[in-house]
């Protein structure tokens, strides 16, 4: 098969053909049909954080069962399926408890004893996210797959692998957003805008979008938003403030910057939660006034919107069907696979919410 190969930071990938083994006995071998160009990914091209290479990158996609391992009974050819990175053992604490996304067992992946699932000649090569979606196809664990509805558009639904889910996720499950409630999201891109759209969905009574890039405001309002800030026009706290009479209820970081971090705890009124969807880097400290906490005022991270995408996903493709999931709106365009470099470019410019790559 043909994949976009990671080998070093920085280095564009070049499209090669790479080995896929056959389906192990809890394993199932998708045909990806489309997948998103996320900023997680870009944050490994780039060496923000650090990944074993040679690596096939992507982990948002969508795709057609082709083949499934002998204890495979979730799913069979021809079926459907999003992709989740968030692969579950259903057995751990946190699978016991209903925190799939936590789980990090590695009975989900092969053993250093058993070929490897992806290979170039003799040397193994890494699944980003376990899945590695910039490929024609995608061996994956049973457990990394949600079944969906046969009419839904596959690009659109491979924006559900990642980006809504971790949006709309941290909205809903993560911080629990009430009906009536002031919600404040820093960051109007692919993870942003479905946050809005999610406290949308919610219920709240005002959404305001902070983002730098007035073209990706005006997209906000198009998501659920009530009122946008332009933070390059002055201090955003300060205007988050202004126009909720001092704070919102709940706030959400959705660049995975230090300095975001600290401005969504301090848009916060008293009482209120700011929960922390990006992927701030390795080392950065975030610091916060201590004081502030006297006033019952949290922060708290979010991983994957905290779902359980086996139900959540299929819910998501329902509320597209209804028009009130905007994932028309999140593809920015559709590129092929040998594009995928110009797509992460683009990405680092911020003006964009996705490209989703498309597979014959």
């Amino acid at each position: 098969m043909k994949a976009a190969v990671f080998r070093e930071v920085n280095v564009p990938m070049e499209v090669e053909e790479v080995e896929i083994s056959k389906p192990g006995p809890r394993e199932v071998l998708i045909r990806t049909a489309a997948a998103g160009v996320c900023h997680s990914d870009l944050h490994f091209f780039n060496g923000t954080y650090p990944g074993a290479a040679p690596m096939v990158l992507g982990h948002e996609s969508a795709g057609v069962v082709e083949q499934v391992g002998s204890d495979v009974h979730y799913v069979q050819p021809g079926d459907h399926v999003i992709t989740c990175l968030s692969v579950f053992c259903g057995h751990c604490e946190y699978c016991l408890t209903g925190r799939l996304s936590l789980c990090q067992e590695p009975e989900t992946r092969r053993g250093r004893d058993q070929a490897p699932r992806l290979s170039h000649g003799d040397a193994p090569m890494g699944q980003f996210a376990d899945l590695g979606s910039f490929a024609e196809m995608m061996l994956v664990h049973e457990h990394a797959v949600a079944k969906i509805r046969d009419d839904m558009p596959l690009d659109r639904a491979a924006l559900i692998g990642c980006g809504v889910t971790t949006g709309v996720g941290a909205v809903i499950h993560t911080a629990g957003v009430e009906p009536g409630s002031t919600v404040a999201v820093i960051g109007c891109g692919g993870v942003g805008l479905s946050c809005i759209n999610g406290a949308a969905i919610a219920g709240a009574g005002r959404v305001i979008a902070v983002d730098m890039v007035a073209s990706k405001l005006d997209l906000a309002r198009k998501f659920g938003a009530t009122d946008v800030v332009d933070a390059s026009e002055g201090d955003p706290v300060g205007q988050v403030k202004q126009l909720t009479g001092g704070g919102v209820h709940y706030s959400f970081e959705a660049i995975g910057l230090k300095v975001t971090a600290e401005q969504a705890f301090q848009m916060l009124r008293n009482g209120g939660t700011a929960t922390v969807i990006g992927m701030i880097p390795p080392g950065h400290m975030v610091s916060l006034h201590g004081p502030e906490f006297l006033f019952e005022k949290k922060i708290q991270g979010s991983m994957m919107g905290s779902n359980r995408f086996r139900v959540d996903m299929p819910r998501f493709v329902e509320l597209y069907m209804q028009d009130k999931l905007h994932l028309d709106d999140l593809v920015s365009s559709h590129i092929k696979l040998g594009d995928v470099n110009d797509a992460l470019k683009q990405l680092e410019t911020g003006e964009i919410a996705r490209n989703v790559i498309l597979f014959d």
